[in-house]
């Protein structure tokens, strides 16, 4: 059978993905200088429970499956058997093609997702699948389980089909009867509502615009964005083990890998301390309306990175060079530390912002 799996998972390479590269900006040519050397190359995984088109689809039908936790195994085993009465995406044919994913949260990046295979051109799709987790028992008490249902069509878009979600720290897991097929009704989309309340830390850091940096070179007057990352506060704990974290900037529109710097990882401590300064060069005056400082905090693993939260520091006006783009969302706060930045040259400008979920736009082409 042929792996025909959504494959939407937002890894740091990916991440910047569905932003518009071209401008007419000399933000397209952004050169970046950093005090220090950047982590190697890591696929991480982000944000993807956010992923794809809520709301466009009615919801209806039904879900049968079952959970069980395999002591000799140390495996968590979801058993997703069968869907009924799902909306079709196809109204004139009548039909979906829907596959399942299940995330245990709060953890949504790739350690944490599984799908099924997607069926085709039915409403009442037969799965029979048993998605593993390799989690101990008491870790898991401290999860919850997310599983939905969602259409994909040929342009590999994804459309939300309903959910459900399990409390698995109340769960039962001695009685025989909830290790059982059962049938749960889909629901409107809750998870992201739930997981935007989370406290997921803040960041301390500081940024200064310097309009004429010193250069014996007689070029067109471009200035630089500084950004001192000096720490986070109270992140996230969301793994057994202990956080490895560290730190991404990049300068949107700029989607290029030349954008992107890092902090050192920092272990064992939900309070890291970095103290790393970043600095883009390339800025003309006009610029700094159009672009967007987007910071991203994760926790660095062996097999996979785990997104804690972010910033966008800008104007949060939702356009870019004319542009409407979902990037240009900064809050409040992030607002007024930018502007303060802007109408205080060559001043650092020190502020502690809560991080935040940063919605991911979906890849375009």
């Amino acid at each position: 059978m042929s792996d025909d799996r959504e494959t939407d998972s937002a890894s740091e390479s990916s991440y910047q993905l569905g932003r518009h590269k071209k401008s007419p900006s000399s933000l397209t040519n952004l050169s970046s200088s950093s005090g220090m050397t950047s982590l190697s190359s890591v696929s991480g995984s982000a944000m993807s429970v956010y992923s794809g088109d809520f709301g466009n689809l009615e919801i209806k039908g039904s879900i049968q499956f079952a959970i069980d936790y395999v002591d000799t195994l140390m495996e968590f085993h979801v058993f997703v058997a069968q869907c009924k009465d799902l909306a079709a995406a196809d109204v004139k044919k009548q039909r979906s093609d829907p596959y399942v994913k299940t995330y245990l949260l709060p953890d949504k990046g790739k350690m944490g997702k599984k799908k099924t295979f997607v069926m085709k051109k039915t409403l009442n799709p037969v799965y029979n699948e048993i998605l593993r987790y390799k989690i101990d028992k008491q870790s898991l008490k401290n999860q919850k389980l997310n599983l939905s249902v969602w259409h994909r069509d040929t342009f590999k878009r994804n459309s939300f089909l309903g959910e459900v979600e399990l409390d698995l720290e109340t769960w039962d897991w001695d009685n025989k009867q909830n290790k059982q097929l059962k049938w749960y009704p889909l629901n409107r989309r809750t998870a992201p509502v739930a997981l935007e309340a989370e406290n997921r830390g803040e960041m301390k850091l500081a940024l200064q615009y310097v309009p004429e940096p010193f250069s014996g070179k007689k070029l067109a007057t471009t200035g630089e964005v500084h950004i001192w990352v000096k720490e986070c506060i109270d992140l996230p704990h969301l793994r057994g083990s202990h956080l490895n974290s560290f730190v991404k900037c990049t300068i949107l529109p700029d989607t290029s890998r030349k954008s992107r710097q890092k902090t050192r990882a920092v272990g064992k401590t939900t309070n890291p301390i970095f103290n790393h300064t970043m600095v883009y060069d390339g800025f003309r005056p006009g610029d700094l309306k159009e672009a967007c400082v987007e910071l991203t905090v994760w926790d660095h693993h062996k097999l996979t990175n785990q997104f804690l939260g972010g910033l966008r520091i800008g104007f949060g006006t939702g356009k870019s060079y004319g542009t409407e783009v979902d990037w240009m969302d900064s809050t409040p706060a992030e607002i007024s530390l930018w502007e303060r930045m802007v109408n205080s040259p060559n001043t650092w400008i020190e502020d502690i912002l809560p991080l935040r979920m940063l919605l991911i736009a979906k890849l375009t082409k």
